[in-house]
């Protein structure tokens, strides 16, 4: 058994497992509402501030990236 085909057989492995465990939390009313509630809490909690803080570093970027061509452009007529 090659990397190629030992990859393949642990992706195999991890999709159902994950399958299993999506129909038994499907399956009864208390996991699923105990999943819901830590879906909530990752999505108002750690989710949110991945979010924002994303959205201000793409922020930042997108205006030193147009700052930037506006400085050389003023640089080169300086110089003339």
């Amino acid at each position: 058994m090659n990397e190629k085909q030992a990859r393949t057989t642990a992706n195999v492995v991890m999709a159902a497992a994950a399958l299993g465990a999506a129909v038994i939390v499907l399956r009864s009313p208390k996991l699923r509402r105990i999943t819901w509630r830590l879906a909530r809490l990752y999505a108002t909690g750690p989710l949110a501030v991945w979010t924002a803080a994303i959205v201000q570093d793409s922020w930042d970027r997108s205006a030193s990236a147009q700052s930037a061509p506006r400085a050389l452009t003023r640089t080169s007529r300086e110089a003339r």
